[in-house]
Formats: C-alpha cells, structure tokens, sequence
C-alpha cells in the first residue's frame, strides 16, 4: 500500500516560523504581540454595520464567481482614481473579487505558472508568495534587496533584469514590501514592466500595502500607472490593510481581460465566491472609506517613526528605516539566529516579533515588528527590547 502522504512539493513546505514564535504565547495577555501583521484596531464601525446590515437581509447565499457587480464596479472606478491619469479607464470587466488578497495570488499563480516554470521573485518576501509557486512545482530564484548607504532598502534594477532571461515565465513583486517597507519607484516600475513586455514574462505585483506609503503621496506607486490593459500584468490587492479587515478575507485582482475567463474558472473551482455579507461590508469601505484609509495611513506612518527613532537608540539594534508597508525590520548585533532570538524574546520578554527567516534567506538575522499600534505600546516594547539585550 502506498503511504497516504502529499507530494513533494507540498510535503517540501516549511510550516510558518511566525506561527511557530506566536503559537507558543498567543493568548498570553502579558506578551506584547507585535508578529502579525495587522493592527490593533477593529474594523471601521461604518464597514461592520454594511455587513451586519447584509447578514440581517439574509446575503447568505452563492453570488457570482467574480463577485457582486457593483463591488467589481467600484473597485474599478477605485483603481482607475489611483493609477489610470495617464491611461485607459480600468474597467470592471477586468475585476476579479476573491476570498482574500492570498487567495487573488493563489488564483493569479495557478493561471500562469506551471511546473517548471522559472518564476523570479525579489526579496525578502512575504513566504506565501513564493511558497505558491513552489506548490504549483515552479523553480524560484530571488533577487535580493539591499541596504543603502542611508539605511533603506534599495533595489539593484540592472541585477533584476539581468535575471528576467527570456525563458523566465513570471516576476512576483510586492511593494510596498512586507517584511521591509521597501517601496519600487515608478522609474523601476516602468524600466522592468518594459523588459518584460519585450521578453513575454509575467508580471504578478502584490499591491496590499498601496496606501501605506509615507511620502505623503495617496498611494505608492503601481505598475498599473500607465499599463496598457492587455499586456501580461496581474495586480493582486486586498481590503484587509487599507481599510482594517484582516479577517474578513477578502481581496482583488486586476487582470487582462483576456486571462478573465480562465480565472474565473479557477475561482469556481477554488471557493465559488466570496461571501455576499463580506462583499457588502467591503462596497461600503472602498465607496465610503477614504476618511478612513487616509487616517490608517497616517496611524502606521506616525508609528513607524516613532519606533524607528526609538530603536536606534538602543545598544546593538540596527532598525531599516522603511518608505511603506506597516513593518520595521531590525537587526541585533550578535544574534544571526532570528527564529532563537525571537523565541527568547517572548519566553524571557514576553514581547513578540516575527523571525526574519521566516521570510526566507534574506530575512535571516532581522526581526520584523509591526508598527499599526499606539506610540506608548511601541515604546513599552522597545523598552522590553533594551532591557533583554542589556542581560545577553
């Protein structure tokens, strides 16, 4: 009989290094949790009232693969406020609506890759994103970020072509970054978007983290800006940044469409729809909600520098100054092992940051600690930070 196991490149993924940190303290009411990513404040009450409203009028039921029309419609006319001034309208024939942002990748991925395939990612980087393109038995090779002279993370543009060779089928992006609050510039966008326009390789960018820029701009900038609609780009976004809903699970893509039709398939086969009540909850926040992601903006920037500027003050921590995202990735000096390091924290700190091997390779020896909480809890957990350290 053979054995009842899954296949390799199922079996060959590693569980979460985040999940393994919190798993051992989640609940604990004396830890300080700052691994997730996601803040500390419940979902706008405007939002959670559209959905109680569509639970109480009975939206329990199946609803189209692609979703409710006028949430397509208005993601649409969204997208086209933040990234279509210098082009074609994005219509919403080309919205996709998905039971979450990881769920729009998952979809985006199995309509593209195959095995085989080389796919090339730049990192560090989200785990879920290049562990799908494992799943599905691509080859992925990375392309590294690195630390400037001014302490942010910067992008060699020339090395990333140089690996974009034209049997690459597909390039995952994600800016503004998680772990590291890198953000692309628009001139990179373009030069990158261009090669591979010339060479048939797929574009798929994750743009969760769009409005969590802290240049002042609404929005970071998007290989959307100024794309034509049918060349190989596919943007994945989601709600549960912008607008607070985590747990809600639901997400969207961007996609030509001529690749429509097969997508749509594979929602089908994947999870039919999203929920009616979460897509009401979400027409609310992206027609209804720019009061509220302006003001979520400005919470996560004004913490992420408050806890850079308190990090540097500490004995041995190096904090990475990031330009987005709702992340600070840290080092400590004489503690390569993050996922030890991030275990003693909480054992002996009870303060709870996420490992940087945790986002592959590159993340080893940082810690990543999200920054959408209260300038008092920030300084507690420094505080916790530099009096661990000050016993090692």
């Amino acid at each position: 009989m053979h054995p009842a196991v899954a296949r390799d490149p199922v079996r060959a993924l590693a569980a979460s290094r985040i999940r393994e940190v919190a798993n051992a303290a989640m609940g604990s009411p004396d830890v300080l949790a700052f691994w997730f990513g996601e803040p500390d404040r419940p979902t706008p009450a405007f939002i959670v009232e559209a959905g109680k409203r569509a639970l109480d009028a009975g939206d329990t039921f199946y609803l189209p693969n692609f979703g409710l029309p006028e949430l397509r419609q208005a993601i649409a006319g969204y997208a086209s406020r933040l990234h279509a001034q210098t082009g074609p309208a994005i219509g919403a024939a080309r919205i996709a609506v998905t039971s979450s942002g990881v769920t729009a990748l998952m979809l985006a991925s199995q309509a593209l890759v195959s095995p085989g395939d080389r796919v090339v990612a730049v990192v560090p980087l989200w785990p879920n994103l290049t562990a799908i393109a494992g799943v599905l038995g691509a080859r992925v090779e990375t392309v590294a970020l690195t630390i400037d002279p001014r302490g942010r993370w910067t992008l060699d543009v020339d090395r990333l072509l140089a690996a974009l060779t034209p049997d690459t089928r597909m390039l995952m992006v994600n800016s503004p970054g998680n772990p590291t609050g890198w953000v692309m510039s628009a001139d990179a966008m373009r030069t990158v978007r261009a090669h591979c326009r010339r060479h048939g390789i797929w574009i798929l960018s994750d743009e969760a983290y769009e409005r969590l820029v802290f240049d002042g701009s609404d929005c970071a900038p998007s290989f959307l800006d100024g794309a034509d609609p049918e060349e190989r780009l596919v943007v994945a976004n989601t709600f549960s940044k912008t607008w607070q809903m985590t747990g809600w699970r639901l997400g969207w893509l961007v996609l030509p469409e001529a690749l429509a039709p097969d997508v749509e398939k594979l929602v089908e086969f994947n999870t039919s729809c999203a929920p009616g009540f979460v897509q009401r909850a979400g027409l609310a926040a992206v027609t209804d909600g720019e009061p509220a992601a302006r003001a979520f903006q400005a919470y996560v920037r004004d913490g992420a520098a408050t806890l850079t500027a308190a990090l540097a003050q500490v004995p041995r921590v190096r904090p990475v100054t990031p330009d987005g995202a709702m992340y600070v990735l840290l080092q400590v000096e004489g503690e390569p092992d993050s996922l030890a390091l991030a275990k003693a924290l909480v054992r002996e700190a009870r303060l709870g940051l996420a490992p940087g091997v945790a986002f592959g390779d590159g993340g080893e020896g940082f810690l990543r600690w999200c920054v959408a909480r209260p300038a008092d809890t920030l300084q507690d957990g420094v505080e916790r930070l530099a009096r661990f350290l000050a016993t090692r």
